[in-house]
């Protein structure tokens, strides 16, 4: 939930996140089909709090979460609800767009969400006062960095690399982007997969992989070692180029 990237190439998009936590945290479920509230969804659990920081759903509409709106905050204890379980409640709702406006986040922890409808790509920010909603080119490529974990500078190496990864010639597929998002480029405290001396570690890597026919979301558990793929044919995706 502290790096995520959506990549466009000519037909579909890749959708990628790093879950960083600290190594006192539980690893998550490997990724299950699950209906919430009559609506087949697709996501990785985390077991202590129950929710969840990436789903699909069976229309194609992904969701992931970051820590964090504009800048580190302080917590302020106790908040009603994970914002793991708030991500679960949107990406089951009839309307996730139009779910996040309405939404009650009153003494929910800032944070920011992806959303991609097939129709649709939005970045939702909650600052734990106020909503931010900024609509998206789908067609572009675009990368995230939880400002809970990482600083300006950080953000703006991070965001350079990208940009090097993106315009560097080679065809960009699935597997090139998991790559990526696995290397930490000699850097432990501020690399994508990182391992810091506080306990804060990269604990998985997340895809989905999706088109105007299919969507593949793939768990890789990097603590455990394990590679988890769930292939899903959506009941509908009408992407937007």
């Amino acid at each position: 939930m502290c790096t995520v990237s959506y990549i466009s190439p000519k037909e579909g998009c890749f959708i990628t996140s790093n879950r960083d936590e600290h190594i006192a945290r539980p690893v998550a479920l490997e990724p299950k089909l699950e209906s919430i509230n009559g609506v087949q969804v697709v996501f990785p659990r985390d077991p202590l709090a129950g929710g969840t920081w990436f789903a699909m759903n069976e229309f194609g509409t992904v969701a992931v979460l970051l820590n964090g709106a504009f800048e580190n905050h302080e917590r302020v204890l106790p908040y009603v609800k994970s914002r793991g379980l708030v991500l679960l409640d949107v990406i089951a709702s009839e309307d996730p767009n139009a779910s996040l406006q309405t939404m009650d986040l009153n003494r929910i922890e800032p944070f920011t969400l992806i959303l991609f409808t097939g129709t649709s790509l939005q970045e939702f920010r909650w600052d734990g006062n106020q909503k931010f909603t900024k609509d998206l080119d789908s067609s572009q490529d675009y990368i995230w960095s939880s400002v809970t974990l990482y600083n300006k500078e950080a953000i703006a190496q991070r965001e350079s690399l990208f940009d090097e990864f993106i315009t560097a010639g080679d065809k960009v597929t699935a597997s090139n982007v998991v790559d990526f998002h696995s290397n930490n480029n000699k850097d432990f405290e501020n690399g994508f997969i990182i391992d810091r001396s506080t306990g804060l570690k990269t604990f998985s890597v997340t895809q989905v992989a999706l088109d105007q026919d299919s969507m593949v979301m793939k768990h890789f558990d990097l603590l455990r070692d394990k590679a988890f793929e769930f292939p899903y044919s959506p009941k509908k995706i009408a992407t937007v180029r």
